[in-house]
């Protein structure tokens, strides 16, 4: 792997730690000022909200800039969503700017990727970056849990800055305070990312005709035989793996009567298995064979339901690992595959966005749905079933989609796939 490549991991895992460890402290900061447990449930599509909105701009923007200054920019915006929610603004308002900044983050973030290395190591690459990023999940969880428990936060809480009133009075805010400055060393890596010397696109003056072009583009992917199956595949993931993070949680207080702090520690446990699969994905895995793990999809679903059915912490530890390290095994392929689509079709930044859009759209949708059923009394154990339906059920479709394919139109399918090969081997 390029030297810069390293510098891409540091700056994406000081953020990804940061984002994960605010989630958090902003259920916590909702619990604390009594809110009705919608609100904390609602957190995850306010996140997700500007990946859809702004969809269509993103990626001009991601192309149009050095991907370095793209992403330290993304990170200012996150120190501000912070601020707005250190002192005073509502939570899920302040959550959903933080949600900007990693709306413009992801483009960069992924299609640098493409731009400084060669196809044949893009699956190797994703494998790392997945891994690190989940293992930044799994650190900002536990390090979200820590900082708003009692023994860290009343030490921060106890700093004294002189002739300076700070107005950070409770847990929540000390975890924010400490995040902002995790968000500061994540914006020092991004300022050290090299240039990778690929020709900069132009944002047109009129920035609505983007708009037109975006839709282009995702119509392009999802038209694309091997790109539907990949984005189907990663939308629906990334969907239901977006809302497990805080359906964990009320799982965790329902099954186990754990606090945020314990509950928090579990929930890292699902993305060590992640890490782990997404490694082992990155070592075993071609572009060419991707397609291949889609059966995963319809086990994690199952194994999603079956999580109702345990009472015992040295069960669900095991258990976790393992319905993580399948989600890890499926999305690390089916990631590389779609970058690789996207990359020949329409650039890395442009279709990245579509990813994005497609998959935080499925994201806002069910958290919608969950917050919905939350605010309507539905249990947690009865939203992990219909989360594990749905899982288990669209995969099958998207199995029996892409067996059409293979059938319907086998000439183009296997020039895709031999495209692929080629690439994985001589990129």
């Amino acid at each position: 792997m390029k030297r810069g490549f390293y510098t891409i991991m540091a700056a994406q895992f000081f953020s990804s730690l940061a984002d994960n460890a605010l989630f958090i402290a902003a259920v916590e900061l909702l619990k604390s000022s009594k809110a009705p447990t919608w609100q904390a449930a609602a957190l995850v599509p306010m996140f997700a909200l500007f990946y859809v909105v702004l969809a269509p701009f993103v990626g001009a923007f991601a192309d149009a800039l050095p991907k370095g200054k793209v992403m330290f920019v993304s990170n200012a915006i996150k120190v501000v969503g912070c601020l707005l929610m250190l002192f005073g603004s509502h939570p899920l308002f302040s959550y959903a700017i933080v949600g900007l900044g990693a709306a413009a983050y992801s483009p960069a973030k992924y299609g640098i990727l493409t731009e400084l290395l060669p196809p044949s190591q893009l699956v190797k690459a994703n494998g790392w970056i997945e891994g690190l990023t989940i293992a930044s999940i799994i650190l900002g969880i536990l390090l979200g849990g820590q900082l708003v428990g009692h023994a860290i936060s009343s030490r921060i809480l106890a700093w004294d800055f002189p002739l300076i009133d700070t107005a950070i009075d409770t847990p929540p805010e000390a975890a924010i305070f400490v995040l902002i400055l995790v968000y500061i060393v994540a914006a020092w890596f991004n300022t050290r990312i090299p240039l990778t010397g690929v020709e900069m696109r132009p944002i047109p003056r009129n920035v609505l005709e983007l708009v037109p072009d975006f839709w282009s583009c995702n119509a392009r992917l999802w038209r694309d035989k091997l790109g539907q199956i990949s984005l189907a595949s990663t939308t629906l993931i990334w969907g239901v793996t977006g809302n497990l993070r805080y359906i964990m949680l009320a799982w965790s207080a329902a099954a186990l009567s754990y606090s945020t702090t314990q509950a928090s520690a579990l929930s890292g446990v699902v993305a060590l298995g992640t890490a782990i699969g997404a490694v082992v994905a990155s070592m075993r895995m071609r572009l060419d064979k991707a397609t291949s793990v889609i059966p995963l999809g319809i086990a994690l679903g199952v194994l999603i339901i079956l999580m109702n059915f345990i009472t015992g912490v040295w069960v669900a530890v095991p258990f976790l690992i393992g319905m993580g390290a399948i989600a890890g095994f499926l999305v690390v392929p089916m990631n590389a595959l779609l970058q690789h689509r996207g990359h020949n079709l329409m650039g890395a930044g442009r279709s990245i966005a579509v990813q994005n859009f497609n998959e935080q759209a499925c994201i806002l949708g069910l958290g919608a749905f969950y917050s919905l059923s939350a605010g309507l009394g539905m249990s947690a154990f009865g939203a992990i079933t219909a989360f594990g339906l749905v899982v288990a059920g669209v995969m099958w479709l998207i199995q029996r989609w892409h067996r059409r394919n293979t059938v319907v139109h086998k000439d183009e399918v296997d020039h895709l796939l031999e495209v692929a090969r080629h690439d994985n081997v001589h990129g």
